[in-house]
């Protein structure tokens, strides 16, 4: 798997993203993989899945396997000492790690579970994670964490809406103070990824998927593809000048 011509290339750059076994972190470590990075597979209990997209990024490079509870501060150590034994540096961290607060049986968890559940993973683990990695990172290297749009524009009314707005707006403002303090040798961006066709997208009601597809400027909904693309991007020299900003990859939405 080799970056295309005019496509932004990885080369070299060891990598790795949290929450690679499936939908958007997937995504991105195989895009990663085709743009010539050696990618570290970050995943907690999906372990054939990891297995299954080590072996179909099997090119020049070995891709490892890092297994780490992120909910805890031991998992956030664990997973950044494995990265470091197994590459033995990084170029390129992405916080894609979430908690599923939207399908199986975490649907009906109530309000307080969820919210405890976004906190640990999707809000502390990213600034532990950032903290731990960036302490040893090189100059030259590159933090990327995971959004929400409607963390960034108007919002959006309901339960876990406000969940995830409050615990994605907590990523964002600690990642926009994080890159002035790594700054200028570390840079600290944030992708904020609107409707995408993941596990949760996929089972929609079709009379709200067709809602939202119309609602959006580019009339359709996003594809995991698209958000790996945005991460390439950003984690490729052509982004040198780009730190601090948090870029929406949500087809035009803008309120």
């Amino acid at each position: 798997m080799t970056a295309q011509a005019g496509e932004p290339s990885l080369a070299g750059l060891r990598t790795v993203v949290t929450g690679a076994s499936s939908g958007i972190g997937r995504a991105i470590a195989v895009a990663f993989a085709a743009a010539g990075a050696r990618v570290g597979i970050g995943f907690n209990r999906s372990s054939d899945a990891a297995e299954a997209l080590a072996n179909q990024l099997g090119n020049a490079y070995a891709h490892p396997l890092l297994q780490a509870d992120l909910s805890t501060p031991e998992g956030c150590a664990s997973i950044v000492q494995q990265a470091y034994a197994a590459l033995e540096d990084i170029d390129v961290w992405v916080n894609n790690a979430g908690a599923d607060v939207l399908t199986g049986e975490a649907r009906e968890w109530p309000a307080e579970r969820k919210l405890t559940a976004l906190i640990d993973i999707d809000l502390k683990a990213t600034i532990r994670c950032s903290r731990l990695v960036a302490a040893r990172m090189q100059s030259g290297s590159s933090i990327i964490n995971i959004g929400w749009d409607h963390a960034t524009i108007d919002g959006m009314a309901g339960d876990n809406p406000e969940l995830f707005a409050a615990v994605k707006a907590g990523v964002l403002g600690f990642s926009k103070a994080l890159a002035r303090s790594v700054a200028p040798n570390i840079r600290v961006n944030v992708l904020c990824p609107g409707w995408v066709e993941t596990a949760y997208g996929e089972g929609v009601d079709r009379a709200f998927y067709e809602t939202v597809a119309a609602s959006t400027p580019l009339k359709r909904w996003g594809r995991p593809q698209d958000i790996a693309g945005a991460a390439v991007w950003l984690a490729s020299p052509a982004a040198s000048f780009v730190t601090g900003q948090a870029i929406n990859v949500n087809g035009g939405t803008v309120g």
